[in-house]
């Protein structure tokens, strides 16, 4: 395009050549920068109500953990009787994995032997299950 036909061309002489007389075409200068700029500074209470988890950073969660997320302790084992799948050689057989229990935790006492098989059990567990004659049958995800 010829230069003469240019707008701008048209707007020599004139105050604010087509850009208003309020904004005046700065640049990112007026809107106090470009992007996240001053969020830590003169944009702080927008962030504060806006984003209020914009600094700082997330807990490191590692993938290969193993969540417990359902335990009981052997206190509620008898309360179990509900659910036995039957006795061999005089001992209760127990089958947590099926009820969805994951850990066996070593909290209260026991007075007869059990056979539990469960995904994990605490050290406790397994020392009162052991000196009541019974035995844990588990597959350990972690070292407890």
């Amino acid at each position: 395009m010829a230069t003469r036909l240019r707008k701008s061309r048209r707007h020599r002489g004139t105050r604010y050549c087509g850009w208003g007389q309020i904004g005046q075409h700065r640049q990112s200068g007026s809107r106090g920068g470009i992007g996240g700029a001053g969020k830590h500074k003169h944009f702080w209470i927008r962030t504060v109500i806006e984003e209020p988890d914009h600094f700082g950073h997330d807990t490191l969660n590692s993938y290969s953990r193993f969540l417990v997320k359902k335990w009981i302790n052997i206190r509620d084992l008898a309360n179990m009787s509900l659910r036995i799948n039957g006795k061999k050689d005089g001992k209760t057989v127990l089958d947590l994995r099926s009820l969805g229990i994951q850990k066996l935790l070593g909290g209260g006492t026991i007075k007869e032997s059990y056979v539990i098989s469960v995904a994990q059990a605490s050290a406790a567990a397994k020392k009162k299950i052991e000196s009541a004659g019974g035995s844990i049958i588990s597959n350990e995800h972690s070292a407890q």
